[in-house]
């Protein structure tokens, strides 16, 4: 219908209630005197008629939308018909000097009845819902009745190709118990969900709390597992506000929202001064952790972002990926070396002179490197050594160098060497205008050396989902909060100091197989979970500072800062050079014992 149509049709409506609501409460009023005969009555009608279109006009009662009419637009009709009374009533007044207070007053309500009435028909007209089958869509449980379950709830009712319908509500909330929200009944708390579940046929969990953080995430979860139905969260109203997403583009639960706490919030002030129109070099920038880090660094505006890695088809992929973001906005410089080629690295550095280094190239893979020290020992301890050197060489500002949990009381390889990059860095921070520090990861979900992968693969593949044994934990960090870590590290040290993310609880590695298997629809029945035993080089438990190395306190929230012992410089350049003669003359046996006593006993770290 057109706009001057309906503009039309709404004009003729209102004439026709108006001039006859006066008409009627007359008649109501005084059911044996002829209304038509009172010339007061016959004034009132017409002022009546003219002061509602005014006031219609003002108020837009004639170009609104009413089929989508809320409350608030029911206030407005209030607003018109309130204003046409009152003027009629000042013209009774004029004419009689008295006004009909009871025929005015039930004039007022039967226009508000009326016309109120005509607008409500056509919202009931258009909520197809009504009318809906709706017996081919998904049952929908919706964690969370307020603003978020509301939108939610309005938007899957009311969507023009729906695919899911509401059906009950909980909320922890005790006062909205057994009250109903878009008709839908708040009918337990979310310890009800699995007798919900069963008692309305619910065939999916949306939680809509889109403030909900991680922790409430993982303890909603908790309660909606043993359903082993699909659970879903309600994106933010933030990003469904600004348009990013719409209310009904639900994300799944990831396994890094079962992790229990919640993400470490950043000094972007602090970041961006040190980053932003700046030069920036990082090593390993086609890894998982390195091609975050140039992710994150990307949004921080950067003068120029060099790419650092040895394998090329990395290296090109990472360069493509932020080409596209940048689209030519910042000067991307992608680079083929080796952190174990010394003169190449320092004519790297030479010839570009970056502001900050992040040193995220290293070997990561704990059984791999126990099979291969030679590489673990030239690419952790020396490339580390070259890099950070170069930095001190040539005036760079701040150099932020990746670590691993694997570094305290290191039994394997990979941690000893590790440590050793760190002790590396520590004793350059003394005698250099360099900012130096390290930050220690935890195990972090989805890189290249997570479980995670593998984990998916053997849950695709029927499993079963090997774990090595039923008691090891590891503490876990998502790939951006790890880049984020880095980041701010950057911001804080400058002395060797070695940072660490507050992670919360460790993790069973058990039940993390368990929800990744839930996550992906199966019960343990279905995915078999085995357990194959320790690898060469791992640990039961993982530490992410010795007890010489804890400081309680917090330097910023959810960031610990320890101080790891650190060797002299004498004992350091002999260890190191112990270690390039056990390379040179390749004696694998050596070079483990070097790592596992060498540095664990004789030098206590």
């Amino acid at each position: 219908m057109s706009y001057k149509l309906r503009y039309a049709l709404f004009f003729i409506i209102d004439s026709c209630i108006v001039l006859s609501a006066i008409f009627m409460s007359y008649w109501l009023l005084h059911p044996f005197i002829n209304g038509y005969s009172d010339k007061v009555i016959l004034f009132s009608a017409v002022t009546l008629l003219v002061s509602h279109h005014i006031a219609a006009y003002f108020f837009h009662l004639y170009d609104r939308m009413w089929s989508v009419a809320s409350v608030r637009e029911l206030l407005t009709i209030s607003y018109a018909v309130t204003i046409s009374v009152a003027t009629a009533s000042c013209i009774q007044f004029i004419i009689k000097n008295d006004i009909y207070f009871r025929v005015m007053a039930v004039t007022w309500m039967l226009h508000i009845i009326m016309i109120g009435g005509s607008r409500f028909l056509l919202r009931v007209l258009n909520d197809k819902e009504s009318f809906r089958d709706t017996s081919n869509l998904k049952r929908v449980l919706i964690v969370g009745a307020g603003q978020g379950g509301l939108m939610l709830a309005r938007n899957l009712k009311h969507a023009p190709n729906p695919d899911r319908i509401p059906v009950v509500f909980v909320d922890d909330d005790v006062n909205k118990q057994q009250l109903k929200v878009m008709d839908v009944i708040v009918a337990g708390t979310t310890k009800a969900i699995p007798a919900l579940v069963a008692k309305y046929g619910i065939d999916e969990i949306i939680i809509a709390i889109p403030s909900l953080g991680r922790i409430g995430i993982k303890s909603i979860y908790e309660d909606c597992a043993e359903t082993k139905l699909p659970v879903k969260v309600m994106p933010s109203i933030e990003d469904v506000m600004t348009g990013k997403v719409a209310v009904n583009e639900m994300k799944e639960v990831q396994i890094e929202d079962l992790l229990g706490r919640d993400e470490v919030k950043l000094d972007m002030v602090a970041i961006s001064n040190k980053l932003t129109n700046k030069v920036i070099l990082v090593t390993g920038a086609g890894g998982s952790i390195g091609s975050e880090i140039c992710r994150q660094v990307m949004s921080f505006q950067p003068k120029q972002l060099i790419l650092l890695g040895h394998g090329e088809n990395s290296i090109y992929t990472i360069h493509m990926d932020l080409q596209q973001r940048s689209l030519g906005s910042i000067d991307l410089v992608p680079i083929i070396a080796d952190v174990q080629d010394r003169d190449r690295i320092f004519e790297v550095v030479k010839q570009y002179q970056p502001d900050v280094i992040y040193h995220a190239a290293a070997h990561k893979h704990v059984p791999l490197m126990e099979y291969n020290p030679h590489e673990a020992v030239k690419n952790n301890i020396f490339g580390t050594k070259n890099v950070a050197e170069a930095a001190h060489e040539f005036g760079v500002g701040n150099f932020v160098m990746i670590s691993t949990d694997k570094a305290v009381n290191p039994p394997n390889v990979m941690g000893a060497t590790k440590r050793v990059a760190e002790m590396v860095v520590q004793n350059l921070a003394k005698e250099s205008d360099t900012n130096f520090a390290a930050v220690r990861f935890g195990n972090v979900l989805g890189s290249r050396g997570s479980v995670i992968p593998l984990f998916k693969k053997q849950i695709v593949a029927g499993g079963p989902v090997t774990v090595t044994h039923p008691d090891m934990t590891r503490y876990f960090m998502t790939i951006p909060e790890a880049s984020k870590l880095v980041l701010q590290a950057g911001t804080l040290g400058g002395d060797g100091e070695i940072f660490v993310l507050d992670m919360g609880e460790p993790v069973k590695i058990v039940d993390l197989a368990c929800n990744l298997i839930h996550l992906s629809g199966f019960s343990e029945d279905e995915i078999k979970i085995e357990f194959s035993g320790l690898r060469p080089g791992e640990k039961m438990f993982e530490e992410l500072l010795n007890k010489e190395e804890i400081q309680e306190e917090h330097i910023f929230p959810g960031i610990h800062i320890g101080q790891a012992v650190a060797l002299p410089s004498y004992e350091l350049n002999s260890l190191l050079e112990t270690i390039a003669v056990s390379i040179d003359v390749s004696s694998k046996k050596k070079l483990i014992d070097i790592a596992n006593n060498k540095i664990t006993k004789e030098y206590q770290i």
